[in-house]
């Protein structure tokens, strides 16, 4: 039996109710922002690269940006599932491929801004927006800017869970002991016989994590 419980988060579309960075780039960028976009899902380009020049296409101030992230919504049931597991002492990390600026205004409109959370760094310089990478790995098996298998802890004494939808998250899902799956993390876990339990929020979530140790709780990999 594991003692301890750690969680690792997804940010877009896991917590937020869709994805940041598109609807950023969708409202303020220039329409070549997609263009990008195809080249990176064809394989031609990596995530860093995509990223880069999608934020280079980008056309808002600082304070435009601050009211775009503070107009984002988050799932209200995520605030339940926090607040369960601080009071289980159970940690909660946020691992994102997606921009610092967004995830911490998010975080501190929803009270939440203690969390701590791993991402890609977003800075102003005088009259342009530049993007740097931290968290990168080469041969990162999801093919993401912010490799979010690094910050899943090893410790045979812990039990790392995620809680994810997408691409991004396809390579921590390899290393989780359980799966909560939403959209595309579904399919990817069925595919590759991943421990997963399919989810739609965390309305979800909350029901099953007090039961997530128990004999009759059985992952799927279908």
């Amino acid at each position: 039996m594991h003692q301890r419980i750690h969680v690792c988060v997804d940010f877009d579309g896991t917590i937020t109710l869709e994805d940041s960075t598109k609807k950023l780039l969708t409202l303020y960028a220039d329409r070549a922002w997609t263009t990008v976009e195809d080249r990176w899902e064809s394989g031609l380009i990596d995530a860093r690269k995509c990223l880069t020049e999608q934020i280079d296409l980008l056309n808002i101030t600082p304070e435009e940006y601050d009211r775009f992230a503070h107009s984002l919504r988050i799932d209200p049931a995520f605030l339940t599932f926090v607040k369960r597991c601080e009071k289980s002492g159970v940690g909660v990390t946020i691992v994102s491929d997606g921009l610092d600026r967004t995830i911490a205004a998010v975080l501190k409109k929803a009270g939440l801004d203690h969390l701590k959370f791993w991402s890609n760094k977003l800075e102003w310089r005088g009259s342009k927006w530049h993007v740097h990478f931290p968290g990168s790995r080469e041969g990162c098996s999801s093919f993401s800017a912010n490799c979010k298998c690094q910050f899943a802890e090893s410790a045979d004494d812990t039990l790392q869970v995620l809680i994810g939808d997408g691409r991004s998250d396809f390579c921590i899902a390899e290393r989780c002991d359980l799966v909560f799956a939403k959209d595309a993390l579904i399919h990817y876990c069925r595919t590759n016989g991943i421990n997963h339990i399919p989810i739609s929020g965390f309305t979800d979530v909350n029901q099953l994590f007090s039961k997530m140790l128990t004999p009759n709780l059985a992952p799927s990999n279908q």
